[in-house]
């Protein structure tokens, strides 16, 4: 299991199979919440998050394991609604609170 302090996210990513559908809805809403607080957010194909350099992922569930082993070292906190799903607001409020984000 790894974990973050929401104080220390600066870059959340939203991982997705493609960066074309509901991820990229996702990363604009949370973008927009978390502007004030200096969190880049952003959308990234699983296969890319090295990229990204992410301090958080978020990733619908049947994402989580590619999103594990792409990057073993980052917390991957997996969702399973892309719209009102807790645990995406449970990431938000951690951030916005600094409390501690875990991945399962």
């Amino acid at each position: 299991m790894t974990s973050i302090s929401g104080a220390k996210v600066k870059r959340l990513v939203i991982a997705c199979e493609a960066g074309m559908g509901s991820s990229v809805m996702i990363a604009k809403q949370l973008a927009k919440t978390l502007k004030d607080h200096d969190v880049v957010v952003t959308h990234s194909p699983v296969n890319q998050l090295e990229d990204e350099n992410p301090d958080l992922i978020l990733c619908h569930r049947g994402l989580g394991q590619r999103a594990k082993q792409a990057m073993p070292n980052t917390p991957v906190v997996v969702f399973d609604m892309f719209l009102g799903d807790p645990k995406i607001q449970s990431v938000v409020n951690a951030i916005l609170e600094g409390e501690l984000i875990s991945d399962e």
